[in-house]
């Protein structure tokens, strides 16, 4: 099984009839992922950096991980199937013991935020960017509509 992975950025956050698309990708390719409005709302703050009045759920995930100890070292979106996408989050912990990985099965919604506001990393397995269609032109089109 190949586990080769290639990191990605998020290029856009867009509304849609039933929530909001995020854009993934890199030079060659970029895809999408449909996520819920309160998500889609949660990974273009992060994206742009705005910090809500109050802790967000995934601002309290962060600060309870901070408090065991634990950070996000990184997330991997490592399946799809029929237009359902999979991710990891890879968490580090330093006690007393050691060093520690751990690995948390997660939405990639969820995950792209964790990333996001702890500014970690953003990878997709090969197999998955090899499997998705290829969004980049449709994404420019939308972008040069908006400005």
């Amino acid at each position: 099984m190949d586990n080769q992975v290639l990191p990605v950025i998020v290029k856009g956050v867009m509304p849609t009839s039933s929530g909001c698309a995020v854009f993934l990708g890199d030079e060659a390719k970029t895809f999408v992922i449909y996520v819920d409005q309160g998500i889609g709302d949660a990974i273009q703050r992060a994206v742009d950096e705005v910090k809500a009045d109050r802790p967000m759920t995934h601002d309290l995930m962060l600060t309870m991980l901070d408090g065991l100890g634990a950070e996000v070292e990184r997330i991997v979106i490592n399946h799809v199937d029929e237009g359902t996408f999979f991710a990891r989050i890879i968490l580090s912990m330093e006690n007393e013991l050691g060093h520690k990985i751990i690995e948390i099965d997660a939405r990639p919604s969820d995950s792209i935020v964790m990333a996001l506001a702890s500014s970690k990393p953003i990878y997709v397995a090969q197999a998955v960017i090899d499997s998705v269609d290829d969004m980049t032109e449709i994404l420019a089109k939308i972008l040069e509509q908006g400005s």
